[in-house]
């Protein structure tokens, strides 16, 4: 049964979901679609063309769906879609889409975000991913699944971070992170590669042993960025445990426009 505190605003062109709770003085508003078993909290907004899934839990003050801090925006129906099974902390603010992209901001299922976070229009985030409190996405940023994003870090309008790629506290992100690496500082750093968080996902000692290859190839090895890219591509041929592993890097430097953290 879908319960709506007596207090809040819900648009009647709204489609919510069955067993939906919306807190006290919430405004949603009558584009947003939202699955069954969500809960929203008190003093939210949801605007815009905004599409939620099933079984989120977002906590109160969010703003979710708002136009973009864009300039360039004149009022395209843009959207947000949010997935599924995802906890979104207090105060953070994500943005719809805009028509010099895709015009969709996406979120994926199964994340975790907390308190103060942001995330811009454009915007496309995987799935498993945490961003801590205060981690800020500017435009048309992309996360892979599983990256970690530490509190206080700012990632730079275009850039594009790997899959189980970890980026530490207050780190100035301008560059892309390929998979599977660990950077921080301002300017920013490749530390190592993510090697506890990858053993928690059930990586075995070969798919490690050729993430540990990757790393090497890409930062201890003094080869050029054409030169490592080959060289890993041919470890498919040596280590086919890790073939899929490889694919990922192999496809993320192919894509990388912003240029690599080196």
């Amino acid at each position: 049964m879908t319960t709506i505190h007596p207090t809040a605003l819900v648009d009647t062109g709204a489609e919510l979901g069955s067993s939906v709770t919306v807190g006290p003085y919430t405004l949603i508003g009558p584009h947003v679609k939202v699955g069954a078993g969500t809960s929203i909290g008190a003093h939210c907004v949801i605007e815009g063309h905004t599409t939620i899934g099933q079984d989120n839990r977002i906590f109160q003050f969010n703003s979710l769906g708002a136009i973009p801090q864009d300039k360039k925006y004149t009022g395209e129906p843009c959207e947000l879609h949010i997935g599924d099974r995802n906890t979104i902390r207090e105060f953070c603010t994500f943005n719809i889409g805009t028509a010099q992209d895709t015009a969709v901001t996406r979120v994926g299922s199964d994340n975790w975000i907390m308190a103060y976070v942001h995330i811009a229009h454009d915007c496309q985030v995987g799935s498993q991913t945490i961003l801590a409190n205060n981690a800020t996405l500017a435009g048309h940023v992309h996360l892979g699944d599983w990256v970690f994003i530490g509190g206080l870090t700012g990632v730079h309008q275009f850039v594009k971070i790997g899959a189980h790629a970890m980026a530490g506290f207050a780190s100035a992100v301008s560059q892309d992170v390929p998979p599977f690496m660990t950077v921080d500082g301002n300017p920013l750093a490749v530390r190592g590669f993510n090697i506890e968080g990858l053993r928690r996902r059930g990586f075995g000692p070969e798919r490690l042993a050729a993430v540990k290859q990757m790393h090497r190839l890409l930062y201890r090895s003094g080869l050029t960025f054409e030169q490592a890219r080959a060289d890993i591509a041919a470890l498919a041929a040596t280590m086919p445990q890790a073939a899929g592993d490889i694919a990922t890097m192999t496809g993320f430097l192919a894509q990388a426009t912003r240029g690599i953290v080196r």
